[in-house]
């Protein structure tokens, strides 16, 4: 299926919404989508879907704008950002669009020296890793980051009752890439820094809850219908070190749009021992990746959050059958949560065939009907 097939009005899901009856708002209105209604909790028609990097390399269109732009302006530019967060939604048939950003612009944005090299990923020109260096951070503002906005404005307007999905990066994945330089395996440095001086360590937890929740802030009061804080590095701590040095930042940060009418979904990778604290960050969706059943996730999590999850990325390179099997007991397992958004346990990976995930949309739609 080409990206081409079909118009942008037959793949949002406004079709698909629940029953309104009671409620006094439009169909089209983003509020009252399946994904938005599945992360509250409501009855729903069929599970939404979505991807994590469903915007990116595995898109043939996705390569030939982003040719010649550097990763940091592709994120700034509010054409770039339109164009490539509606790709995956005209190609996929997606339930939501996810804002086109990386977790290191606001960063940017209040002037930290990084860059995002190719095949790497963020580097910081100078670690943080004493007093002197937290110089580098400042409050981030409204006026620091109009583009983003801007382009969430444009996007609000395009997608009309599909949900736009903004997000930041949570306060200790951003202090990881921070404080090691760049991508780390071990975290070494960081887990120093917050064990040898922990003064330090929760003043710069704090600065970044404030960046990461002004950017989520931003995004909600432009438009998003939903936000997502990303803590992709937060599975290499323990339960200990998670409660007392990571929560109460991701609390700060989810707390920043606790007064707005966007549901709030927490991810992380490797997370499996850490569910229900970050539940009780101020999550209403807790994000589960693909090394926890979804059935072992809900059973922790008591039934007190609709889920995210939690197909691994790998199976969408398997021949159709498993691939099918296990898509169809994802589902399954879902049924048993308050709300059950169908999403992979961790991001798109960059040679996927795109054709494979729009047959994954479509087969979430098939078997979860009710």
């Amino acid at each position: 299926m080409t990206a081409d097939s079909r118009t942008a009005d037959d793949r949002r899901p406004d079709s698909r919404t629940a029953d309104q009856s009671s409620d006094s708002r439009p169909a089209a209105d983003p509020k009252d989508s399946v994904l938005v209604r599945a992360a509250r909790g409501q009855s729903v028609p069929n599970a939404p879907v979505w991807f994590m990097r469903q915007a990116g390399r595995s898109l043939p269109e996705y390569r030939e704008v982003r040719r010649g732009v550097g990763m940091l302006e592709s994120c700034r530019r509010p054409d770039l950002v339109t164009e490539i967060t509606l790709q995956p939604v005209r190609r996929h048939g997606v339930d939501a669009a996810i804002f086109f950003s990386d977790i290191v612009v606001p960063l940017s944005a209040i002037g930290v020296d990084l860059d995002i090299v190719a095949g790497v990923g963020p580097v910081i020109a100078q670690p943080i890793r004493t007093r002197a260096d937290l110089a580098q951070l400042r409050d981030l503002t409204p006026e620091d980051i109009p583009d983003i906005a801007e382009s969430v404005r444009l996007l609000t307007a395009e997608l009309g009752g599909t949900p736009l999905i903004g997000f930041a990066g949570a306060p200790f994945t951003l202090a990881s890439y921070l404080v090691e330089g760049g991508p780390s395996k071990n975290h070494e440095h960081t887990k120093a820094l917050m064990h040898g001086d922990p003064q330090l360590w929760h003043d710069l937890c704090a600065q970044l809850a404030q960046i990461s929740g002004t950017f989520l802030r931003v995004q909600a009061q432009a438009g998003a219908s939903v936000v997502q804080l990303f803590d992709s590095w937060a599975g290499a701590l323990s339960k200990a070190d998670y409660t007392a040095s990571v929560m109460p930042h991701s609390a700060k940060a989810l707390a920043a749009v606790a007064d707005l009418d966007v549901p709030r979904i927490h991810f992380g990778v490797g997370t499996g021992e850490l569910l229900p604290l970050m539940g009780e960050a101020g999550a209403d969706v807790v994000g589960v990746d693909y090394r926890v059943s979804l059935t072992d996730a809900i059973e922790r999590l008591g039934g007190r959050y609709a889920v995210q999850g939690n197909l691994d990325p790998a199976l969408l390179f398997a021949p159709w059958e498993p691939l099918e099997r296990r898509v169809r007991a994802i589902v399954e397992e879902g049924r048993a949560a308050p709300g059950h958004i169908v999403n992979l346990g961790h991001g798109v990976l960059p040679d996927t065939d795109p054709d494979v995930l729009t047959r994954v949309v479509e087969l979430v739609h098939e078997v979860s009907a009710r």
